[in-house]
């Protein structure tokens, strides 16, 4: 409108947490990034914030279903934007978790489709996350797990997992109890695993890890926003937007590696040239995340109570029925998610 106002304009951006842009918003998020800028509310008070994508040099997305976004990338490619991919590719067909997410075996061929397109190293496989219930025992946890990556081999570096979070997410109790039949708030908790079970997962993932490893395919395996140990077992405290990472895909751009060391933008001399990396490296984390995350800082533009997979875990959605109401006012033109 030819006004002019306040705007973040972030190196880093997450898209997103707090709902799956790829899978419901991909026209959405590319008529903003051809605008120059898109409006984020603040979840807790409301209060407006504009982003704009000038400085933009990496889109961290995450995404249970990234096929409608594909078609998409080359405009990320073309405007020399990074990006890489967290998808999350769970097995929980049979038990009615994520009850708007295409099947097994089609997540599978879009994760294989999009490793293709972009590269293994860019597209991080997450089980995530894991749920216990009478049902679902540890070993069928990692039946599952197995089972959906001798179908991914080849085609990602990574695997990263996390245990149910219910004591901390009161939506995630409610969502629970109110979406399933398996529990009520006497025992909601116990699907977080107690500690016998937990180390359970991570001594039979570190044995489903040698046999892919015997096959031929070395994969990472790490946690997310976890405070339990498992190095025991080979498996690290993972950082999902992860400086480290990009400096290794995305090894060829000099000013984002200094930027991923410092969290300054490098300003060249006279003569064009970049000034030296300094020694000491910056701690990049993001303070605005849980103390266990390990991501480094960046902005998250998505928008709580407009991711329409209603999974059943899930702690961004308070209820389908808000979720549907929002859908309602979406219009793939306007500055923010939800206008």
């Amino acid at each position: 409108m030819g006004e002019q106002v306040e705007a973040s304009a972030p190196i880093v951006i997450s898209a997103s947490r707090s709902t799956d842009i790829p899978a419901f918003y991909a026209k959405w998020f590319f008529n903003r990034l051809a605008k120059g800028y898109c409006v984020w509310y603040n979840p807790f008070n409301q209060q407006k914030m504009y982003i704009s994508f000038k400085n933009c040099r990496v889109i961290v997305f995450w995404t249970k279903n990234p096929e409608a976004i594909i078609p998409y990338l080359h405009e990320l490619d073309e405007r020399n934007i990074h990006y890489y991919f967290q998808v999350t590719l769970n097995d929980y067909d049979d038990e009615g978790f994520e009850p708007n997410v295409p099947s097994v075996e089609k997540r599978v061929e879009t994760f294989k489709r999009l490793s293709k397109i972009v590269g293994k190293e860019r597209v991080v496989w997450r089980f995530d996350p894991l749920i216990i219930t009478q049902a679902l025992s540890p070993q069928i946890l990692l039946d599952k797990i197995q089972n959906v990556g001798n179908k991914l081999k080849g085609y990602t570096d990574k695997l990263v997992f996390s245990f149910i979070d219910v004591k901390a997410y009161r939506k995630v109790q409610c969502n629970l109890i109110k979406e399933t039949n398996l529990f009520n708030s006497g025992n909601v908790e116990c699907a977080e695993g107690a500690i016998t079970q937990r180390y359970e997962i991570a001594r039979g993932l570190k044995m489903i890890q040698d046999k892919w490893h015997h096959s031929g395919w070395d994969i990472e395996i790490a946690t997310c926003a976890e405070n339990i140990n498992l190095e025991v077992y080979g498996i690290k405290h993972n950082c999902c937007v992860d400086a480290e990472l990009m400096k290794r895909i995305f090894s060829d751009d000099e000013e984002l590696i200094y930027y991923l060391h410092t969290l300054k933008w490098p300003e060249r001399d006279i003569f064009g040239e970049m000034p030296p990396i300094p020694e000491k490296k910056k701690n990049v984390k993001d303070n605005g995340q849980r103390k266990e995350c390990g991501c480094m800082l960046s902005k998250d533009i998505g928008m709580y109570n407009t991711c329409r997979h209603f999974c059943v875990y899930c702690y961004a959605n308070t209820s389908k029925e808000l979720v549907k109401k929002n859908a309602m006012k979406h219009n793939e033109d306007s500055e923010s998610i939800i206008n």
